[in-house]
């Protein structure tokens, strides 16, 4: 019988101090889900903001921002993710890394609905591949002729605890803008009053 995928996360040092700390029961348990489901992709369509963590040749780790509109990150088979590569300060720390290390960490946040998922797996960058290019390209998207792939190996869903609420300033100036209209409305409605002497 093969290891539970949330080995992945869970060497033994890590057991051991769950086990030491009185966690180990409920996590031993708990499986991570590898691929990716329905339920993923619908979390990938209300995200703007994930972190892709890498290392170098040796060990050194690396997060960067990654950002995009709501589904930025896309599903292209049962078992990869992409998106679109874009310029930013052009030190290509994780372009380097993942030329020596493939296996990558993708965190993921909905600041809105106080979501995260975690996700374990590898990934590359392709170059030049109009075709997939497409596939990922948003409306306003900055030219990029590159493209990163990850590939899920397991991932898992946090619970809130500690995750600030933090509204998108779109959806917000929307939903204001939608209560003024309907405030103006129900004034309509409202009997004209006579002003008092």
């Amino acid at each position: 019988m093969p290891p539970p995928v949330s080995d992945l996360a869970f060497s033994p040092t890590v057991k051991a101090e769950q086990e030491k700390r009185g966690s180990r029961r409920h996590y031993a348990r708990a499986d991570f889900r590898s691929g990716i489901s329905a339920e993923l992709e619908l979390f990938l369509e209300a995200i703007d903001t994930a972190f892709l963590c890498t290392v170098n040749a040796d060990g050194q780790p690396y997060a960067q921002h990654r950002g995009g509109p709501k589904g930025f990150i896309r599903a292209l088979d049962p078992q990869t993710l992409g998106f679109a590569d874009l310029e930013g300060n052009r030190q290509y720390v994780t372009l380097g890394n993942l030329q020596d290390e493939a296996r990558a960490f993708l965190f993921l946040m909905d600041y809105e609905r106080r979501r995260r998922v975690k996700l374990w797996g590898q990934a590359h960058v392709v170059e030049d591949d109009e075709t997939l290019l497409r596939r990922l390209r948003w409306d306003g998207m900055p030219y990029s002729s590159r493209a990163i792939l990850f590939t899920v190996k397991a991932w898992d869903a946090n619970c809130p605890a500690h995750i600030p609420r933090k509204l998108d300033a779109e959806s917000a100036e929307g939903r204001i803008a939608a209560l003024e209209a309907e405030n103006r409305r129900l004034r309509a409605l409202l009997p004209l009053r006579r002003p008092e002497n």
